[in-house]
């Protein structure tokens, strides 16, 4: 962690008494054990299934194994069932069972069943890359199952306050952990960048909180909300004792992450199936230094376009801009010795079509106007500019008379111009000679260092192949300094 970003974390805390011993069970105040009491239910648990099962990961990989078909019916269990099970579990957290927790228990395993299908198949894919990016900063691999709260596994989830991708990071948030963002790229839904993002993120609240109940509170709702609860408890370092003082959406945050961690372990037990897999996504990743598009890789790699989007969901358009920086393209691994052995055909293929920005323009000269016309011109806007003042309407006055005098000037101009034409025409041959060199320099141009016929070409308005055969070449290499016919 950066010393800018951990004075920032730090800010926002005060100086706080020493956390409480983990417990197995929380006697919680009956005000908040209300089973009438109305949640906001974290995002990530109210996504629609339908709309992620349109998508292509899910469409291409995912199915439904009908001999092992998620049940409507769900079996329920008694409290001493629910908590046995969650201390069964292998995990470094506390995993406590209250009411509380028992009421997203119960979303999870009735209403949100088809969800949790798509889930635990979906979770093939995307779990691995968790615990890699959460076992590299030696967390808890139970941090694994916080996307599934946050963002339902999707990693193009946006939510109502502007939170994107997997770990739903705000934009703020996510430029301080070197997550890029602009107009043609958001690596808040990278599932691999965001995922290490996220993880640093959640060391750098535990080096601060040393609870991890505190710390998925802050990651859910902000140091600065957890600190002000902190305090209005007189400096509780208990969830559960800070919990009425928190956002709404924040108290079900931790209870919801419980839930989530034990529907995805006793699914089974609840008659609910994971989704299939046709088979293995194999993926591999290659570096882009240039700029591409998706459909350039689709065509010459023999690759779905949906699925290299699927698999790149951190580009908003087909674009892959590599020239600025370093970008990476995952795909599926049958793909990726295609383009290591066509990378160059690959860059090339549909270029001018596809890529259709422009790296240079051309201005057309503009003959200046005569002296008379643009005074006038002057005049006339002049002339038009509102004022009451006295100054104003005597200017208006003389500048009418001046139009009267300037019309006469241009009579005498014409008669001097038709004498004067005589003269002009011994200059001509001049002139043409002067065109004639500015045509010839035009119709060539030099190598520079970086360039590729594609980029001249662009340049100087013609086609790879015409430039090809003007300056009999049989390849694409040329060299700097090199002159080319372009015209």
């Amino acid at each position: 962690m950066n010393k800018i970003n951990k004075i920032f974390l730090t800010l926002a805390l005060t100086v706080l008494p020493a956390g409480l011993t983990a417990q197995s069970e929380i006697t919680v105040h009956d005000s908040i054990t209300n089973r009438d009491e109305v949640f906001n239910i974290p995002e990530g648990m109210s996504n629609n299934e339908s709309a992620q099962l349109q998508k292509w990961l899910a469409k291409k990989f995912l199915y439904v194994d009908t001999t092992a078909m998620t049940s409507s019916y769900n079996v329920t269990y008694g409290p001493e069932v629910y908590r046995e099970r969650l201390q069964r579990l292998p995990y470094k957290m506390e995993m406590p069972y209250n009411p509380i927790v028992q009421k997203f228990i119960d979303r999870y395993t009735e209403e949100l069943r088809n969800k949790v299908s798509y889930m635990l198949g979906a979770g093939n894919y995307y779990i691995p890359i968790f615990e890699a990016a959460l076992d590299a900063y030696g967390l808890p691999l139970e941090l694994k199952y916080l996307p599934v709260v946050e963002s339902g596994l999707d990693p193009t989830a946006i939510s109502h306050a502007g939170a994107a991708g997997l770990w739903q990071f705000m934009i703020t948030t996510a430029r301080r952990y070197d997550l890029k963002i602009n107009s043609l790229v958001d690596e808040r839904m990278d599932p691999y960048k965001a995922s290490w993002a996220a993880a640093k993120y959640l060391k750098d609240l535990y080096d601060i909180y040393g609870d991890w109940n505190l710390v998925l509170a802050a990651y859910n709702a902000g140091p600065q909300q957890v600190s002000k609860a902190m305090r209005r408890t007189g400096g509780e370092r208990d969830y559960w004792k800070i919990y009425p003082y928190l956002p709404n959406e924040t108290r079900g945050y931790v209870p919801a992450f419980i839930a989530a961690n034990y529907v995805m372990n006793y699914y089974c037990d609840h008659n609910i199936a994971p989704m299939k897999s046709r088979y293995p996504i194999l993926t591999d990743t290659v570096l882009i230094d240039r700029t591409l598009h998706m459909q350039q890789v689709a065509e010459l790699c023999k690759v779905d376009i949906e699925a290299v989007r699927a698999l790149n969901p951190q580009y908003k358009t087909d674009i892959i801009p590599g020239l600025s920086a370093l970008s990476s393209l995952t795909l599926p691994q049958e793909a990726i010795g295609k383009f290591l052995d066509l990378r160059d055909s690959v860059y090339s293929y549909r270029a001018e079509e596809l890529l259709t920005q422009r790296t240079e323009v051309e201005v057309d000269e503009i003959e200046a106007p005569r002296t008379t016309r643009s005074r006038s011109s002057r005049a006339d806007r002049q002339e038009t500019m509102p004022s009451n003042s006295r100054e104003s309407r005597a200017e208006v006055r003389s500048h009418k008379r001046s139009k009267r005098h300037s019309k006469a000037a241009e009579r005498d101009d014409r008669r001097s111009n038709s004498k004067s034409s005589k003269r002009k025409g011994r200059h001509s041959n001049t002139e043409h000679s002067k065109k004639s060199k500015r045509a010839e320099r035009n119709s060539s141009t030099t190598v520079k260092k970086g360039d590729t016929l594609s980029d001249i070409a662009k340049r100087n308005n013609t086609t790879v192949e015409k430039l090809k055969k003007k300056n009999k070449i049989s390849g694409t290499t040329i060299k700097p300094g090199q002159k080319l016919k372009v015209k």
